[in-house]
């Protein structure tokens, strides 16, 4: 189960994973096709029909092993960043050893630049996991949120452990990673299933080899604790955060262990913790399937559209799509890559789920396609698949795939055990997306192979006693399925669900004046949206 940070980031920083595929849904026809893990009334029960434990508050009082890092005091220096400045926060390697050594962790802000009441810090993350909250903050929070607020807020930022600057994950090379994006992960024998699989192992061993110090502590219970750290040395009562995707997972968590210092917290594109991971790639799957029908519906209306005329129906559509796949899987086109590399299916289709993000790639990727299609001239996808995994001209990766991977995998036991069980689980997921359906379910073997075993289990979050909380879902998020919202604003004994009846990934600077006006007002006042909030 992977998410991917916000549409917000990657414009800014053009980049993201094959391992950062995390999905949407809404009620939209596709979305219906599944039976959804968690209803309004009953938001906690899983496809079993066991219900899980909800996650504990850890005790109030600082544990007297934790103090040093309580009491640490930060030194900030220039970022090379006009406006910003950067330090290093220490935490424990190991929460329960907190003498077994330390994580380094890169911590960013820009402080309140008006007048007026300061508010304290805003601590913000873009998602991922994985995604660099430094980077977020210093190309698009500290300078694209709305005035207003950064005059009132230090805006901060820190890379979760494993994440960027902050003790990076470490796995492949940039030539294997080549290798490993290209892998087909729709394999149609043996041989190719074979070579999935060995794939995905040479991934995790390579992993394992690397970052085997860290790869056991870098969960989001313990990045949620390096928040609260955070939070006390910038000498904040209680921590004011905005977290978008994951970063929504990351936020509740903190607000689960630590519902006595909550401020104002936005949870932006909802993640949903009360789910296995097997439920979560499905539920993703059918939120691509919606983002992609939307897709289809606009594609038509567009001359330039190679999937299909106008009066084309998405189903037509995808029919289109997936035949321009199977010719890449057998004929792989050339791409003007200066690395050799061809445009095969595997990267195709990464191109086309990237775009599903933010329907402002909807043109781009119409173009993309049709040089693809009609020329053979496969260089349009290829950087829109680059930009996904994050990969330079000059064939250097982010850690980001490799991070996304050890967090999802420490978080949540493996959807899938081996092939065996992917094979099995085929049909439900091609029910789901006829487009991506295989593809995905697929990408979703590699923790199967993960060299340490996983520390978390699903559980509900209830946060009780914690202040007002702001989750906010959109209805077509192809990323972080609008049930999802519904299902943490249920649980969450503080929410109030704000909804976005839109397209794309999470709501909050999109261009809706209603959902900005509601989160500002939030932000700047403590007054949360009326219930049943609905924006366009």
């Amino acid at each position: 189960m992977r998410t991917r940070p916000s549409p917000r980031s990657r414009r800014h920083r053009r980049t993201s994973p094959r391992s950062a595929i995390r999905l949407t849904s809404g009620f939209l026809a596709a979305a219906a096709l599944l039976v959804s893990a968690c209803s309004p009334g009953n938001p906690t029960a899983q496809a079993g029909g066991r219900v899980e434990a909800a996650l504990a508050e850890l005790p109030r009082a600082t544990p007297s092993a934790l103090a040093p890092y309580y009491a640490q005091r930060l030194r900030w220096r220039d970022c090379g960043v006009p406006g910003f400045q950067c330090a290093t926060m220490r935490a424990p390697l190991d929460y329960g050893k907190p003498g077994a050594g330390d994580v380094r962790l890169a911590v960013a802000r820009k402080k309140a630049t008006g007048k007026g009441k300061p508010l304290g810090s805003l601590l913000v993350n873009p998602g991922g996991p994985g995604g660099s909250a430094v980077d977020y903050l210093q190309q698009y929070a500290g300078v694209g949120y709305p005035a207003q607020v950064r005059a009132r807020y230090d805006m901060v930022a820190m890379d979760p452990r494993g994440v960027a600057r902050s003790e990076p994950v470490e796995c492949l090379d940039g030539r294997q990673m080549d290798a490993y994006t290209q892998t087909d992960t729709t394999p149609d024998d043996a041989r190719e299933r074979n070579a999935l699989v060995t794939a995905d192992r040479k991934f995790a061993e390579s992993c394992g080899a690397h970052s085997a110090r860290l790869l056991r502590h870098v969960s989001t219970v313990e990045a949620a604790r390096d928040m609260d750290i955070l939070r006390a040395v910038l000498g904040d009562r209680k921590l004011n955060y905005v977290g978008a995707s994951y970063g929504t997972f990351l936020g509740a968590t903190y607000a689960g262990l630590f519902p006595g210092r909550v401020g104002r917290m936005v949870l932006d594109g909802a993640m949903d913790p009360s789910l296995d991971a097997r439920r979560l790639n499905l539920d993703q799957t059918a939120g691509f399937e919606t983002a992609f029908r939307a897709f289809a519906k606009d594609c038509v209306r567009h001359s330039d559209c190679p999937l299909g005329g106008k009066g084309a129906s998405p189903a037509q559509v995808g029919d289109h799509l997936r035949a321009f796949f199977r010719e890449l899987d057998a004929h792989p086109i050339p791409a003007g890559d200066a690395h050799g590399r061809k445009l095969g299916e595997a990267l195709a289709t990464t191109a086309v789920i990237a775009s599903m993000y933010d329907e402002g790639s909807w043109a781009q990727l119409r173009t993309a396609l049709a040089s693809a299609m009609k020329d053979k001239d496969g260089a349009g996808l290829l950087a829109l698949s680059d930009s996904y995994y994050e990969r330079d001209a000059d064939g250097r990766y982010s850690n980001l795939m490799m991070a996304n991977a050890a967090v999802n995998c420490l978080d949540l036991p493996p959807a899938f055990t081996g092939p065996e069980d992917v094979e099995k689980a085929l049909p439900a997921f091609e029910k789901a997306s006829p487009v991506f359906g295989p593809g995905l379910a697929w990408a979703t073997l590699n923790c199967a192979y993960w060299p340490v075993r996983a520390t978390g289990e699903p559980h509900r979050i209830e946060a009780k006693g914690a202040a007002p909380i702001v989750v906010v879902g959109t209805v077509r998020d192809p990323a972080t399925p609008y049930r999802w919202a519904r299902s943490l604003a249920a649980q969450l004994s503080s929410a109030r669900l704000l909804t976005y009846d839109g397209d794309g990934h999470t709501a909050y600077g999109r261009g809706s004046a209603c959902i900005d006006t509601a989160i500002d007002t939030y932000l700047l006042r403590g007054t949360p949206p009326p219930p049943g909030k609905r924006c366009s």
